[in-house]
């Protein structure tokens, strides 16, 4: 009896000490995660950010309407503690409806604040319309610049459903309600249709382009037949401003009474959502189930198609070899 009392006291012993340890595991666990998350956002403090300083904002990869650069961009025009503003620009374009309302942001912003863009790789279509939304550009030597126009882009996978053997039947209330689509060749009717809402959104990007640099309308359209320039071109084509980096940016804010040794703070998203990705991948997992094609294949059906076939509506945005540029 006397050994089991002693075997129950010493495993009440142990279970003490491993609870103590798992306590204590779980606190520095805490303190760590804690202090962690402090220094990936110290510089977006609340502190750093209430002092005056230089405001950085990102507009990279492809252009969709995201209401967390919205607010973000109105979040900085509201900062009495930001005096200048830097858009980096890295961008092929995107929908021309997202595109426009960032523009919109930009051109509020700078009613109030200076905002000049500085370009890294590219800034194509709906990224050189955000561009231009600010009084100055600056760009790389080797920067690709322009892609001013617009684009409606669909698949038409009838022959595709055709080898499948399935076939798409349609009842709809006029010939031009939901054309065109994937499965049967667009009509002339319809092609025109969209070429026709095309040029509208054409005229109104050539204009935006034609106000923003001070061009006459035959410059502008000289410089939009959807050709991109190198940073050194672009300048020669007075498309951007002046050629550099992060400190000719800096320089031309001092020009506008901006202290260019204020520190320059990034100001980045609170939390990136991957939902737009979520959707983009889950509508090509549905095209694949659709059309009998292996869930694990829609990898390649991506692949084959880029994201451009989940870009709602118009899309201003720059191609190379028939995929977009930078797609996520």
């Amino acid at each position: 009896m006397a050994n089991t009392a002693d075997a129950i006291i010493d495993r009440r012993r142990l279970r003490r000490k491993l609870t103590f340890w798992r306590v204590l595991a779980f606190a520095i666990l805490a303190v760590a995660m804690f202090g962690l998350y402090f220094f990936n956002t110290g510089s977006d403090g609340l502190s750093s950010k209430s002092a005056p300083h230089i405001a950085k904002v990102r507009v990279e990869g492809t252009i969709f309407e995201n209401d967390e650069l919205l607010k973000r961009l109105k979040d900085v025009e509201d900062s009495d503690a930001v005096k200048g503003v830097i858009l980096s620009v890295d961008s092929p374009g995107g929908t021309t409806a997202g595109g426009e309302a960032i523009y919109e942001a930009v051109r509020k912003l700078a009613m109030k604040k200076p905002v000049v863009s500085q370009v890294g790789t590219l800034a194509a279509s709906a990224g050189y319309m955000i561009a231009s939304a600010s009084d100055h550009i600056v760009a790389r030597q080797s920067s690709i610049i322009g892609s001013i126009g617009v684009l409606f882009q669909y698949p038409d996978i009838s022959q595709l459903l055709g080898k499948l053997g399935v076939k798409v039947e349609t009842i709809k209330s006029s010939p031009l309600k939901a054309e065109p689509n994937f499965f049967n060749p667009a009509s002339e009717e319809a092609k025109a249709m969209i070429h026709r809402m095309i040029i509208d959104s054409y005229d109104w990007f050539v204009g935006l382009v034609q106000e923003r640099r001070k061009f006459t309308h035959e410059q502008a359209l000289a410089l939009a037949d959807g050709s991109v320039f190198t940073g050194r071109q672009a300048v020669a084509n007075k498309l951007i401003d002046e050629l550099g980096g992060e400190e000719k940016a800096l320089g031309w804010l001092k020009t506008k009474g901006v202290d260019d040794k204020l520190p320059v703070l990034e100001w980045k998203p609170v939390e990136k959502s991957s939902l737009g990705m979520f959707f983009s991948h889950s509508a090509v997992k549905m095209l694949a189930k659709y059309l009998g094609i292996p869930e694990e294949s829609a990898g390649i059906l991506r692949e084959l198609t880029g994201d451009r076939m989940f870009l709602d509506g118009l899309v201003s945005v720059w191609h190379v070899d028939g995929k977009p540029v930078g797609a996520q």
